[in-house]
């Protein structure tokens, strides 16, 4: 059996990783003219970091090299461990190239050592709830076979939505054009965004105001969620007020379900930026999109 790890772009708590026994790649993110890692909340300045972003500065992403990714993959190798990493969307990122590269470096010092990469076409606790899942399997002594073969199916159903107080941080990551963006901000439009099946990034519809946007999102998950046994994470970044609210409005229709609250982590409210709110949870299927 291998070694299960995922990456910090999954944003599972740190304390709930350490109860799967999970270790994990730290992803960078550079604000104010400093770099850091995203520990998966241990020691995460969150206020620090979202107070400057407010205040103008501007947070960048940087994908990893492949040294990086040898000097963490190293240690299993040299230990005779193989590895299983679940991953976030590959399509989001470049800093998958530089693992490619990395473990046909390996390869060649360590032959008979293998590391299976299973791309979850998602990101944030979208690809952390896969994590989750494939690890209570792992800890049961499921073969990477069986795993695996999970994992392909539990996919399709783990569902992401969200939305953006400022679409102009959608705007300088690419995702957004800068005259949507203008028109969109000032209209008052709030995007519900999605994963879609491919990794990449999808416009659900445009909603007019926040108060009907935080509805929508509670909407999505009473009437979607499937698996009330897994946890519904509701996400904020930077915004605790609505992301509660938006909790309450789960748990007036649906009582029962286990919603666990969670700050959006650096590198992810880089892209997003502040005032982001999302959920994620287990449904029949991931989302269609409605637009491109």
């Amino acid at each position: 059996m291998s070694r299960l790890i995922f990456d910090s772009n999954g944003e599972l708590w740190y304390t709930r990783a350490e109860e799967l026994g999970l270790d994990y790649i730290s992803m960078p993110y550079y604000i104010d003219g400093e770099e850091y890692f995203y520990d998966l909340g241990k020691a995460t300045d969150f206020r620090r970091f979202y107070d400057l972003v407010r205040a103008g500065n501007i947070p960048k992403t940087q994908a990893l090299n492949p040294e990086d990714y040898k000097k963490f993959l190293t240690p299993y190798f040299e230990r005779g461990e193989d590895i299983l990493y679940v991953s976030f969307s590959h399509q989001l990122s470049g800093t998958f190239q530089s693992l490619d590269l990395a473990l046909r470096e390996l390869k060649e010092t360590y032959p008979d050592r293998k590391c299976t990469v299973f791309d979850t076409n998602s990101i944030s606790l979208g690809t952390g709830i896969q994590v989750e899942e494939a690890a209570k399997l792992w800890q049961k002594g499921a073969t990477d076979e069986e795993i695996l073969a999970f994992l392909s199916e539990f996919t399709n159903r783990v569902c992401v939505y969200f939305t953006v107080d400022d679409l102009m941080h959608l705007k300088r990551g690419g995702r957004c054009s800068g005259l949507a963006a203008v028109a969109g901000t000032v209209l008052g439009l709030k995007p519900m965004l999605s994963i879609g099946a491919d990794g990449g990034l999808t416009v659900l519809s445009k909603i007019s105001g926040r108060k009907k946007a935080i509805r929508t999102l509670a909407e999505k998950v009473i009437a979607e969620l499937t698996d009330e046994e897994s946890s519904v994470y509701v996400v904020d970044a930077d915004c605790p007020e609505e992301g509660d609210k938006l909790r309450d409005l789960i748990l007036e229709k649906r009582p029962n379900a286990r919603v666990v609250r969670q700050i959006v982590g650096p590198v992810i409210g880089s892209h997003c930026g502040p005032g982001t709110l999302g959920v994620i949870f287990v449904g029949d299927r991931r989302p269609v999109p409605l637009t491109k």
